[in-house]
């Protein structure tokens, strides 16, 4: 899968606001919304756009305002890792992938990475294709995560350095 052009059109749109701005438009996309809590994969009680924790209400039906508010909220901590991690220079888009990328594996993972090493490294073609090996949860192999990578490479690269 590759990135629509809706998608695509929107994350240039909003490029000249930062990686935050462009990972802010990407998650929708990536991750979907549920107003409604659900148990995830991995068997974690979670709403909107990947929200997880011990804030979440069982059976509350949340707006499309308190999504967004979390969401606002939930990124700013992988935002951070992000520009406390990379110490190469990158661009927005590069970032913005970084960002949804972390938000999906966890800070720890990210910053614990391959992907990490190499983009520090200088190795920018092969730190964006890194993305590609992230594709397993609970021993899995998911195409919803297939095609997250693809969207999240893909955005790596616009901003090729």
């Amino acid at each position: 899968m590759t990135m629509s052009a809706a998608l695509r059109k929107k994350i240039i749109s909003v490029a000249g606001g930062g990686a935050l701005a462009i990972a802010t438009v990407m998650i929708p996309t990536l991750e979907g919304v549920r107003y409604e809590p659900y148990r995830d994969v991995a068997g974690i009680l979670t709403v909107c756009y990947g929200h997880t924790g011990s804030d979440i209400v069982p059976g509350k039906q949340y707006t499309e305002s308190e999504c967004q508010i979390m969401l606002n909220q939930d990124l700013k901590p992988f935002s951070l890792s992000v520009q406390r991690s990379v110490k190469v220079p990158a661009s927005e888009y590069q970032k913005a992938a970084l960002i949804t990328f972390s938000y999906n594996v966890g800070i720890s993972a990210f910053e614990h990475s391959s992907l990490l090493r190499n983009l520090n490294a200088g190795n920018y073609q092969q730190a964006c294709d890194g993305l590609r090996q992230w594709v397993y949860a609970g021993g899995v192999k998911w195409k919803g995560l297939i095609n997250r990578r693809e969207v999240e490479r893909e955005v790596c690269l616009m901003g090729g350095e």
